[in-house]
């Protein structure tokens, strides 16, 4: 199995403080669309 590496997708880094600002921001939408749904009851 060969393994690669795509030069034009950035590669993550699991310790960096982008990627925990965007896991956050990510997971903050996903509440805020699963309250809104519940409360407007769309």
């Amino acid at each position: 199995m060969n393994h690669w590496r795509d030069t034009m997708v950035d590669q993550p880094e699991p310790d960096g403080a982008a990627y925990l600002t965007g896991w956050t921001i990510s997971g903050i939408a996903v509440i805020a669309t699963i309250v809104t749904v519940w409360v407007f009851g769309i």
